[in-house]
């Protein structure tokens, strides 16, 4: 069976990714895509200014290209960060995390628009914590 990401899924993540970062006091921006790196849900807090929405995105899509949190991809590869970020849609920073649903990667959710990327990526965890029970018994 291929898990899937929905789009209900794709909204709760992107909206409690917003939340996570509007109650640390940031105005950010939050993507999310499912498997292949297509865009599900893109959402812009209020203040947060139009780069991070493209940051967000190309953070998410680096978790597609690697199968890693972007973080991780970023410790382990910098000798080719500067070939990957060279990529378009890609980018090779803190921020993007895996969504996995019964061991399989279904998505990812990219953030920006926190003062760093470690603070972007502690947004899409809390986001990913508020649906983590979905994704442990997904079919």
């Amino acid at each position: 069976m291929v898990r899937r990401m929905t789009m209900e899924l794709a909204v709760d993540v992107a909206r409690a990714t917003i939340q996570s970062c509007r109650d640390a006091g940031y105005q950010a921006s939050a993507a999310v895509v499912d498997r292949t790196g297509v865009v599900q849900v893109v959402m812009r807090d209020t203040l947060a200014n139009r780069f991070t929405l493209r940051a967000a995105e190309d953070k998410a899509n680096a978790v597609i290209l690697s199968g890693v949190d972007s973080s991780e991809f970023r410790a382990n590869r910098q000798d080719i960060r500067p070939e990957i970020n060279e990529i378009d849609g890609v980018l090779m920073m803190d921020g993007g995390v895996a969504i996995v649903a019964a061991g399989s990667i279904i998505g990812a959710v990219g953030v920006s628009g926190a003062p760093g990327g470690d603070k972007d990526e502690l947004c899409a965890r809390a986001g990913l914590e508020s649906v983590q029970e979905r994704l442990d018994f997904a079919d």
